[in-house]
C-alpha cells in the first residue's frame, strides 16, 4: 500500500494500485494473480545480500518537542534527477522512522569511515542518542552531524509499504558536500572503507 503526501491516489479495477500528479499508474505487484510467492531462508537472504556492500547514513529530523531525532540506515540511494529524488528502506515498526514521518522532512547525513563510533551511537536503544553529539541546524532547521561526508535535505514524498519494510522516497531540497574523506561502508555484516583501484 502507497502512502502518497503529494499526490492523489485511486484504485484500479484489476489491481491495487495508485495515479500521482502527472498521471502515472503504479501497480502493487503482490496483487498480481500471476505472482507466485516462494519461501526464502531469511539466514540465506541475508548472506547473499550482504555481498552487496552499502554506504551508511545516518537520518535526522526535528522535532519540536524531542529535539534532534534520527536513525541509521545502510539502504540509501538517488532515484531521480528531474525532479531530485531520493529513497531509503526501513522496517516496518520502527520507532525512529515514526518521529522523523510526524516532523514531514530529514536529513540525510553521510558518515564517513572514521565515524564508526558515532554510528553505533546513533544505532543504539539510547533514550537520548544525540545527548553530547556535536550537531547544528541547518537554514531549513534540520540537524546536520559534524564532520560528516555530506548532507541531503528532504522533505517526504511518499511511503510505500513493502513486505516487512517501508520504502521512503524524499524529495531534495538542499544538498552540500561537507568535506573530503571516504565513507563508511557496510560488507558482509561488518564495517569498513572504501579503497580506490584505479
Amino acid at each position: 500500500m502507497a502512502r502518497d503526501y503529494r499526490a492523489a491516489r485511486h484504485k484500479e479495477s484489476a489491481f491495487r494500485g495508485w495515479t500521482n500528479a502527472a498521471g502515472q499508474t503504479r501497480i502493487d505487484m503482490a496483487q498480481h494473480p500471476d505472482n507466485i510467492d516462494v519461501e526464502i531462508d531469511p539466514a540465506h537472504f541475508r548472506s547473499v545480500l550482504g555481498n552487496y556492500p552499502t554506504g551508511v547514513c545516518v537520518v535526522t529530523a526535528f522535532d519540536q518537542q524531542a529535539g534532534a531525532v534520527g536513525m541509521v540506515v545502510g539502504s540509501f540511494g538517488s532515484v531521480s534527477l528531474e525532479p531530485p529524488l531520493v529513497a531509503f528502506y526501513i522496517g516496518a515498526g520502527s520507532s525512529s522512522w515514526a518521529q522523523i514521518r510526524e516532523c514531514g522532512h530529514f536529513c540525510v547525513n553521510v558518515l564517513g569511515e572514521d565515524q564508526l563510533d558515532l554510528c553505533k551511537r546513533i544505532a543504539s536503544r539510547k533514550e537520548d542518542k544525540f545527548h553530547d553529539v556535536a550537531h547544528r541546524q541547518s537554514d531549513n532547521g534540520m540537524p546536520v552531524l559534524d564532520g560528516v561526508v555530506a548532507t541531503i535535505e528532504c522533505t517526504i514524498e511518499s511511503e510505500t509499504d513493502a513486505g516487512d519494510h517501508v520504502i521512503v522516497l524524499g524529495r531534495v531540497m538542499n544538498l552540500t558536500s561537507e568535506r573530503d574523506g571516504g565513507p563508511l561502508l557496510f560488507f558482509r555484516g561488518g564495517y569498513g572503507r572504501f579503497e580506490q583501484l584505479d
